[in-house]
């Protein structure tokens, strides 16, 4: 099983660093797969949580949607999309929202709304659903994406979930921004700036350069992210068989 993709790196690296939180607001896609990934491989005790209003659950399979009825496979609770906004997340329930991006900037502030202007956009995205709230409310967040200047941007076209505020300030009571995950490394903040942590096996520093669109900031003992082991492979690769998120 030697050799992995950049979506199979992506996963494992943001699997690791879910290996001790216990509850997980999770999206569907890439997050649900490091999600599951870790829940099989280092904590089986995470706990995950979807916008549709399920708490604890313990799909059978990867869900299609937030909607998708496995979700209800052996869950702690099936509630209303209120109870769960109102009770668990602003609560203070979450430890970590797990968000994709389709824009972020280096006070991760998140676009998922519009590419180009909002009146006449570019492109039209799915909007926030509970992003924003989600994103304020959690203890910490993830974020996993891919990364080009396209994506890395100076300032996002639309802020749909709020980064670090000046100053470094998060955006709410919790931390914010923590950790974000691309096919090329992986980045934490320091001060409320994105900074480079490590870098994906075969990739070179100058290559994370010239897909970020600001003067990127590295940390002073910036490493090599660790090569999936063949347990990761094999467990990442048999929850998605088609492909149907690591395309």
């Amino acid at each position: 099983m030697s050799g992995w993709t950049e979506s199979e790196m992506m996963v494992v690296a943001a699997a690791r660093r879910l290996t001790t939180v216990r509850v997980c607001f999770v999206g569907i896609g890439l997050p649900n797969i490091a999600c599951a990934l870790a829940r099989r491989i280092a904590n089986p005790g995470l706990e995950l949580v979807y916008e549709s209003g399920v708490f604890g659950a313990e799909p059978a399979r990867l869900p299609l949607s937030i909607g998708d009825p496995t979700l209800a496979s052996g869950a702690t609770a099936v509630t209303g999309m209120l109870q769960l906004f109102a009770y668990y997340l602003q609560g203070g329930r979450v430890d970590v929202a797990f968000l994709g991006a389709a824009q972020i900037d280096a006070a991760g502030t998140i676009n998922t709304t519009v590419v180009g202007d909002y009146e006449s956009p570019q492109v039209r995205l799915p909007g926030s659903g509970g992003a924003c709230e989600i994103g304020i409310n959690a203890k910490e967040v993830f974020v996993i994406m891919r990364q080009s200047t396209r994506s890395f941007v100076p300032a996002v076209d639309f802020v749909t979930t709020s980064g670090h505020l000046p100053g470094g300030r998060p955006p709410h009571w919790g931390a914010g921004p923590t950790l974000v995950v691309t096919q090329l490394g992986v980045y934490g903040f320091a001060g409320g700036v994105m900074q480079l942590e490590s870098v994906h096996p075969g990739v070179d520093l100058a290559a994370v350069r010239a897909a970020c669109g600001w003067d990127l900031a590295v940390s002073p003992s910036l490493a090599e992210t660790p090569p999936p082991t063949e347990v990761e492979l094999e467990a990442v690769r048999t929850l998605d068989p088609d492909r149907t998120a690591l395309r």
